[in-house]
């Protein structure tokens, strides 16, 4: 009995994935069948212009390649809805299958349960949802249809349909993703010398391999590129891979995608965690600024609205984002007194991540750096064990410092209005950089007993974070050379 409902289970679990897969496929083959219509409407069109311009000579041969298109059509289109009826059919009787093996399964009659199995067993045996092929059987690219009228007018009568491009395929192994850039770099299979440029496109995605039926964000394009390679520069990696497909096109027409190629964008994304800033900061997305009568408003609307239930606690109305790490400030309050600080959301446990904050040069305090979640609510960052951090005072004499358990280093550099933070968790290193010129400022070198998080702290002043950036080339390059030397003092780590 148990053997039979494990494979009845498992039978479940097979129908309910082909009739996933199959429901993919009959999106696609009505795309298909929309795209065929379109496309024949296309090229149908761009031909009869050209017949009408130059009819006096192409005339005899006008009606034959119409009729040629639409036979080629209508093959295409009866080929593509018998599919699409196989499908449909398939995908109904498969459903009722699954139906039955559902209501079987849930059923708590046992005497003809071990029958009703075998039954359903055998059916889905003969099910035709497992004898269909998932691979239209036309295609839905009209393009070979085009018509090359660039030859002399003597020579139209040796016309023919003008030979699609070949599909470009994308090199890998050559191609490069660094310094919040990418780099596609194609070749095509064999030399074509009508190819006059290519159209390449992009499209972020969060799931590796080729894109699927139903992707969240929208095909990029990028047009007219005359080499065999194209360098997307400015990207902010929000996600975590990007698809690319290249096509190859001459003077009249396009030919068919290269397959699709995705690389990983390696990059370190995170947002303000609103609940736990100090009061007097106003937090908006990844902008910071000082607002000196936020505490006072939020007290009195505190006042106003206080309960004794425990659900009106900051920890608890804070919207969190998706896949981010939930705080571990449960039950306690935001950062108050003097601790005008604000975390990022998203916890460092591992790897090398990069980050940059711009600050306004004017602001009486500053600092950026890192912490631990259990980061008291009191503490100001650098004066605890549980922080590390570069500190701009800006109150009687404008000064640099570096600062971690309540110990500072003055900086002898000048001030950038624009700081790098990197930060190697594995190997215990967090430095500042100048953003704009990747100058290190100072290198802390310890050993995170536990994950960090990013942490800011601004008073009298304003700051805005930029996230989803690559460590770039030069820092890298600087860390390795670094690797035997500290800049940073033993009293600081």
């Amino acid at each position: 009995m148990a053997e039979q409902k494990e494979s009845l289970r498992k039978i479940c679990t097979t129908l309910a994935l082909k009739n996933e897969e199959i429901q993919n496929f009959i999106c696609f083959l009505k795309q298909s069948l929309q795209n065929v219509e379109v496309n024949a409407s296309r090229v149908q069109e761009d031909l009869e212009g050209e017949f009408s311009s130059l009819h006096a000579v192409l005339d005899e041969m006008k009606d034959s390649m119409v009729t040629r298109i639409k036979q080629e059509k209508a093959g295409r289109v009866y080929e593509l809805q018998n599919q699409l009826s196989a499908c449909t059919k398939a995908l109904e009787s498969s459903e009722e299958l699954l139906e039955m093996a559902n209501q079987t399964l849930c059923s708590s009659e046992t005497g003809g349960f071990s029958q009703a199995a075998k039954d359903i067993k055998d059916s889905v045996t003969m099910a035709p949802a497992f004898r269909l092929s998932l691979k239209p059987k036309a295609s839905d690219s009209m393009s070979h249809m085009m018509v090359d009228f660039t030859q002399e007018r003597n020579m139209l009568m040796g016309i023919k349909f003008l030979p699609v491009p070949v599909t470009p395929e994308i090199l890998v192994s050559e191609c490069q993703v660094c310094d919040n850039t990418i780099t596609v770099v194609w070749m095509l299979p064999e030399p074509d010398s009508k190819i006059d440029h290519y159209i390449l496109e992009h499209r972020r995605t969060n799931h590796e391999g080729p894109p699927r039926a139903r992707e969240e964000y929208p095909w990029m394009v990028v047009e007219g590129i005359r080499q065999s390679e194209y360098t997307l520069t400015g990207l902010r990696f929000d996600t975590r891979f990007m698809t690319f497909r290249v096509k190859a096109c001459n003077k009249a027409v396009a030919g068919e995608f290269s397959e699709p190629v995705t690389l990983e964008t390696p990059a370190f994304h995170f947002k303000l965690d609103a609940s736990s800033a100090h009061q007097n900061l106003r937090v908006e997305d990844l902008a910071v600024e000082w607002d000196s009568s936020g505490g006072k408003v939020q007290e009195m609307r505190k006042e106003k609205n206080r309960t004794n239930s425990p659900m009106n606690s900051p920890a608890r109305n804070a919207v969190m984002s998706p896949k981010r790490a939930p705080s571990t400030r449960v039950g306690r309050d935001r950062f108050t007194a003097e601790s005008y600080t604000v975390l990022g959301d998203t916890m460092i446990d591992a790897g090398q991540q990069y980050w940059e904050v711009r600050f306004d040069k004017e602001s009486k305090a500053f600092a950026a750096g890192v912490a631990l979640r259990t980061l008291g609510r009191f503490d100001q960052l650098g004066k605890s064990s549980a922080s590390w951090c570069l500190h701009l005072n800006n109150w009687l004499q404008q000064s640099l410092t570096a600062k971690h358990n309540n110990k500072a280093r003055t900086l002898d550099c000048p001030i950038p209005d624009r700081i790098g933070v990197y930060c190697n968790f594995d190997e215990g290193i967090l430095s500042f950089y100048n953003a704009r010129t990747k100058q290190l400022l100072h290198t802390f070198r310890t050993k995170f007993q536990q994950p960090v998080v990013p942490a800011f702290m601004v008073w009298n002043g304003s700051f805005s974070v930029h996230t989803g950036l690559q460590v770039p080339s030069m820092v890298q390059s600087g860390q390795r050379r670094n690797s035997a030397t500290s800049s940073s003092n033993a009293s600081l780590t």
